[in-house]
C-alpha cells in the first residue's frame, strides 16, 4: 500500500523543510519493521520548489494471518475466503495507519526541534491514496475530509474491471487531498479516517483505543459533523467504548465553547470521595452466588452447561480451586465470542490447559459429561419450552450426575418491582416461561426426590419481603448413599439404583427426549447385569413406555 505526502516552496522557505518535519532525510531512503511486514520511506522528487515523500507499506499476508487469530480484518468474510490473497496488501486500512504511526511519530505529535514554527504552522500539502477501501463511496469521504480544512477533497472511483465498465465500480477509490494545514494535523486526520473509511481494523480493540482516538482526533473531532459515525467505526462498533468516547468529547466541545480546561468542566464528582453508592448487577450478584455454593461445596471441576458468551467461565478462570471448567452451549456463534472474551488464542499453556468450550445440546445424554464435582445451569431452564424440561433433567442429574448441580432461574413474582418491564411480560423475550417461587420449589423437590438428590434454597439479590428475590438459586446437593454409587458407576461396576429409577421415571411419564429408552439401556447398564438379574419395576415401565 502506498501513501504520498507533497508540498511547494521557495527559496526562503523551501520545499525540503518536509524532510525535517518527518524527520526522515530527503536524500536517504529508510525501512522499519512493522508486526505486519516493512515500511520503506523515501524521495521520488526533492527539491526547493517541490518535494514528495513517499510511504511504501509491503504486508506480509503470512504474518497478518498468524498475528490476526481472526480479529478485525481477519474475521471478515473476504479474508475468511483467502486468508492469503487479500487486498490487504494494497489497500491503504488500519496497517498503513499503525506503520505511520511509527515511523512519523514525531511528526504525529508536532515535535519538531528544528524548526518548531514551520511544524506549528500551515503548509500547502497534497496527499494522495492511490487505493481507498471506502465502505460508504466516494460521498462518504467527502463527508469525512470536507469539514477538516482541505480546499480540495477528490475520491474518484475505480471501476471493477476497465475493459468491463458494466461491471460497475469497486469499493475502492483514489483519494487527493489539497489544501494549507499543519502536517501532524494532516497526519492525525488519515490515522483516525483510513480505518474508519475501510471500517475494520487488523487489530484487537482494547479500551485504550478511546485515548488512541481523542489524542489524534484533538482539535478537529469533537466539532465534526460526523463524530458519531467515525467513534463507533474506529471503536469497531463495540458500543460502550463509543459511548465512553462521545461522552469525553462532548466535555471537550462544552471545554472549548467556554474557554475552560476539561478538568474544570467535569469537576461534578470529588474523585477522592465515593459519595454514591453504586449498585451491583444483578448479573455479578447471581455470579457472586454461584461462586460462592460452588467453594462451599468443595468443588474443583466444572461444568457450566448452556455457558452462554462464556461470563461465568472467565469468573471461575480467576479462582484456582477451580482445576477444570468446561462450557457447554448449543449456540457455536456463542462460543465464538466466549472464546474471544477469554482470549484463548493468547492464553498461556498451563491456563489454557483448564477450560474447555464445547458445543452440545443439554437435552441429550453426553457420557463425557460425567465424572464432574458440579454443574452449573444458570439462567438456562426458563430458555426451554416445559414438555423438555424431563429430558434436560435425565441428561443433567439422571446420567451426568455431578454431586452438585445449581441452578438459577427468574422469580416472576419480583417482575412488579421491574419499572421498565410491562405488566404480564416476561424479563427476555426468549424466556418460555417463569416460575413463582413455589412453582421453582415443587419442580426442584421433584426432581430432588427421583434422583437421590437434598435441594436447599438462596436468594440472589435483594430478597423482597412480599415478592422475594429477583434470581432463585436451588442448591442440589448428592446424599451420602447415592455418591458411593455414582463413583461405583465411574468405575465402570455398574450404575447406581437411584438413576435408574430416575431414567424409568422420565421413559414412563412419554416425555420428549430424543432415545431415552435406547439411552437407559445402552448406556447406563451394562449387558452383563441386564441378563444376569431380574427385571426391576423400573425395567418394566421401560417396556410399557415402549409398548406405548
Amino acid at each position: 500500500m502506498f501513501l504520498t505526502i507533497s508540498t511547494t516552496g521557495t527559496p526562503e522557505r523551501p520545499a525540503t523543510d518536509l524532510g525535517f518535519l518527518l524527520h526522515k532525510h530527503p536524500e536517504k531512503a529508510q525501512t522499519y519493521s512493522t508486526s505486519h511486514g516493512t515500511a520503506h520511506v523515501f524521495y521520488p522528487e526533492a527539491s526547493a520548489e517541490h518535494c514528495t515523500a513517499a510511504l511504501l507499506l509491503e504486508v506480509d499476508p503470512v504474518a497478518l494471518v498468524r498475528r490476526g487469530k481472526g480479529k478485525g480484518r481477519g474475521g471478515a468474510p473476504d479474508a475468511a475466503l483467502a486468508q492469503y490473497v487479500n487486498d490487504r496488501p494494497y489497500a491503504a486500512s488500519s496497517l498503513l495507519s499503525v506503520a505511520m504511526s511509527t515511523v512519523f511519530k514525531s511528526a504525529l505529535s508536532g515535535t519538531c526541534k528544528t524548526m518548531p514554527e514551520r511544524a506549528a504552522a500551515p503548509m500547502p500539502l497534497r496527499i494522495e491514496v492511490p487505493a481507498l477501501p471506502a465502505r460508504g463511496g466516494a460521498e462518504l469521504v467527502r463527508k469525512l475530509f470536507g469539514p477538516l480544512g482541505w480546499s480540495r477533497v477528490d475520491a474518484v472511483a475505480v471501476p471493477l474491471d476497465e475493459q468491463f465498465p458494466e461491471w460497475g465500480d469497486s469499493r475502492y477509490v483514489q483519494l487527493v487531498l489539497e489544501g494549507e494545514l499543519r502536517l501532524a494535523d494532516a497526519l492525525r486526520q488519515l490515522y483516525v479516517l483510513l480505518p474508519v473509511l475501510d471500517d475494520a481494523k487488523h487489530y484487537w480493540v482494547a479500551p485504550d483505543e478511546v485515548d488512541k482516538l481523542l489524542r489524534a482526533g484533538e482539535g478537529w473531532l469533537a466539532d465534526h459533523p460526523e463524530q458519531k459515525l467515525i467513534t463507533s467505526r474506529y471503536l469497531s462498533r463495540r458500543w460502550g467504548l463509543t459511548r465512553q468516547a462521545m461522552q469525553r468529547l462532548e466535555l471537550v466541545r462544552l471545554a472549548e465553547s467556554d474557554d475552560l480546561d476539561v478538568e474544570n468542566i467535569d469537576n461534578a464528582v470529588d474523585e477522592t470521595a465515593d459519595t454514591e453508592e453504586r449498585p451491583v448487577p444483578l448479573a455479578e450478584q447471581r455470579r457472586a452466588a454461584i461462586l460462592a455454593a460452588l467453594t462451599a461445596a468443595g468443588a474443583s471441576r466444572v461444568l457450566d452447561l448452556g455457558c452462554g458468551q462464556g461470563q461465568l467461565v472467565q469468573a471461575l478462570l480467576k479462582d484456582v480451586r477451580f482445576t477444570e471448567i468446561v462450557g457447554v452451549d448449543v449456540s457455536m456463534r456463542a462460543l465464538t465470542i466466549a472464546s474471544r472474551r477469554l482470549k484463548l488464542d493468547r492464553m498461556g499453556e498451563r491456563q489454557a490447559a483448564r477450560v474447555t468450550l464445547r458445543q452440545g445440546s443439554l437435552t441429550y445424554t453426553d457420557k463425557q459429561l460425567k465424572g464432574y464435582d458440579a454443574a452449573v445451569l444458570s439462567e438456562v431452564v426458563e430458555h426451554l419450552d416445559l414438555p423438555r424440561l424431563p429430558a434436560l433433567e435425565y441428561a443433567v442429574f439422571g446420567v451426568a450426575r455431578p454431586r452438585t448441580v445449581l441452578v438459577t432461574t427468574p422469580n416472576v413474582e419480583y417482575n412488579v418491582r421491574w419499572e421498565t418491564l410491562p405488566a404480564g411480560h416476561v424479563r427476555h423475550g426468549d424466556h418460555r416461561f417463569e416460575w413463582t417461587r413455589a412453582e421453582f420449589r415443587d419442580w426442584a423437590g421433584e426432581v430432588a426426590h427421583r434422583h437421590g438428590y437434598g435441594v436447599e434454597f438462596v436468594p440472589v439479590g435483594p430478597d423482597d419481603p412480599e415478592v422475594g428475590p429477583p434470581t432463585q438459586l436451588a442448591v442440589f446437593t448428592m446424599t451420602a448413599a447415592d455418591v458411593a454409587d455414582v463413583a461405583e458407576s465411574v468405575d465402570g461396576t455398574g450404575r447406581s439404583g437411584a438413576t435408574e429409577k430416575a431414567g424409568a421415571a422420565v421413559n414412563a411419564d412419554n416425555t420428549e427426549m430424543p432415545g431415552a429408552a435406547a439411552n437407559v439401556d445402552k448406556t447406563e447398564t451394562p449387558d452383563k447385569t441386564d441378563k444376569a438379574t431380574k427385571p426391576t419395576k423400573a425395567t418394566k415401565s421401560e417396556k410399557e413406555a415402549k409398548a406405548a
